[in-house]
């Protein structure tokens, strides 16, 4: 049985939430894993909390590749579930994704697409491994009990958090990608915000009113472009806020992919940022997080995920 699981995928699939399609999206997909002879055994989470018991349950079953069929939010918790597995429990399982999600940027790093699954299935099949990094957010929460979340992609605080939870309630209302990141484009605009914040980052101390800050392992939504998972750094950009032509300039940037050019954008790297915040809102690989008391820490861990990658 154990030989038979190291070569058969566990698939936790997760819908997006609301859609209607998402039975015709898994037939899709597993037509194309049966015309490759992929063996796989398939569970449904049908919420938050189910992925976490899911992803458990295949790793306690024995599963050493486990693919994820969601987005951002989906592969956060399975990283998560991962990291409270000893060492050497989580270093025997590969985790791979399909993106399916309503935010797909950690999947869309590496060039997976959610619109090829026949290529995204052909990568997967061929094993091929890359240990990658996790930040960490370490926080107290309201009751002072230590608290701590890993991510793969970044933490958001402030403006851009708000932001990307109303831009993912337009997609859910609106269907549209492309509608949703125009309104929420539109909503920064026209919902600008600051907040007091004391940061410390390469022994620089920041007191003073920021709109938005993103720590990235990986890209951040395009706000911290240069970032990579897995060379023991965080990229943190910190934007202060800035005037109403310079913010749609900034926008531009965004889209473009040269943010960092941006005038407000101050952009650092880093094994540690310390931060007291007050009451913006965070965001955790764009899922809102509970918000810290006091002050917390942003760290970084080294390697410590097997992670599916393209040739």
């Amino acid at each position: 049985m154990n030989d038979a699981l190291n070569e058969r995928w566990g698939i936790l699939y997760c819908p997006k939430k609301g859609h209607n399609k998402s039975r015709k999206r898994w037939q899709r997909l597993q037509r194309e894993l049966d015309a490759r002879g992929v063996h796989y055994d398939f569970v449904q989470s049908e919420s938050v909390d189910g992925v976490e018991r899911l992803m458990t349950m295949l790793i306690h079953n024995g599963y050493k590749t486990i693919v994820v069929v969601g987005g951002d939010f989906a592969l956060n918790d399975a990283v998560n579930c991962l990291m409270r597995e000893e060492r050497q429990v989580r270093d025997q399982v590969a985790l791979g994704v399909i993106p399916n999600g309503v935010l797909n940027d950690f999947a869309r790093y590496w060039g997976f697409d959610e619109d090829n699954d026949a290529q995204t299935v052909e990568w997967l099949m061929k094993h091929r491994v890359r240990k990658v990094d996790l930040g960490c957010l370490r926080y107290n929460d309201k009751n002072g009990v230590g608290q701590h979340r890993y991510f793969l992609n970044c933490v958001n605080i402030g403006l851009t958090a708000d932001i990307m939870n109303l831009r993912k309630q337009a997609r859910r209302r609106l269907g549209s990608r492309k509608l949703a990141f125009i309104s929420s484009l539109v909503l920064m605009v026209f919902h600008r915000h600051d907040y007091r914040m004391r940061l410390r980052v390469n022994y620089e101390e920041i007191d003073r009113n920021v709109m938005t800050v993103c720590v990235g392992n990986a890209r951040g939504y395009g706000q911290t472009p240069s970032a990579v998972p897995y060379n023991g750094l965080l990229d943190v950009s910190v934007v202060y806020n800035p005037r109403v032509k310079q913010l749609i300039g900034g926008l531009w940037l965004l889209v473009t992919g040269r943010f960092l050019n941006h005038q407000s954008v101050h952009p650092y790297r880093t094994r540690e940022l310390v931060a007291d915040t007050g009451k913006a809102i965070i965001g955790i690989d764009g899922r809102l997080s509970e918000k810290p008391v006091g002050e917390y820490r942003l760290t970084v861990e080294q390697e410590v995920v097997n992670f599916l990658i393209p040739d």
